[in-house]
């Protein structure tokens, strides 16, 4: 899925979440939850990066999207050319789950509601991947 799309899920999962999770928070803590919830629904992509220097050995798919601001912004779907595509996707969801797990359990120890927040917008994140990889959305 693109930045932008997993953007807007995030955008409209956090909102409802903090509205049901944090219903008297003030406005101003509601927006920089919010915008650190859109944050996290696209950033945490940045493991595939990783995931595909472990594969390929190098790091030409991120000099790849970061010197060419169309592939890294627009035309992501360039950005993993010639690594394996099953294998990413496999290793993607493990990655996202073990980031979600420690995540969700140090923001625990902060604050049991940015938890619940952090867990939702990945659970979020992770579902729209499977929905795309099963040509579904």
């Amino acid at each position: 899925m693109k930045s932008a799309e997993h953007a807007a899920i995030g955008a409209v999962v956090g909102a409802v979440a903090i509205a049901a999770v944090f219903p008297a928070a003030p406005l101003a803590t509601k927006a920089v939850l919010w915008a650190g919830g859109v944050c996290l629904s696209v950033f945490v992509d940045l493991d595939h990066f990783l995931i595909a220097r472990g594969m390929r050995g190098d790091w030409s798919n991120l000099r790849r999207a970061v010197s060419d601001p169309r592939v890294g912004l627009i035309d992501q779907e360039e950005v993993f050319v010639g690594v394996e595509e099953p294998a990413l996707r496999q290793y993607r969801l493990l990655s996202h789950h073990l980031i979600g797990g420690v995540l969700v359990a140090g923001c625990s120890l902060v604050d049991t509601r940015l938890a619940v927040l952090v867990a939702v917008l990945l659970y979020a994140h992770v579902v729209a991947d499977l929905l795309r990889d099963a040509e579904l959305a």
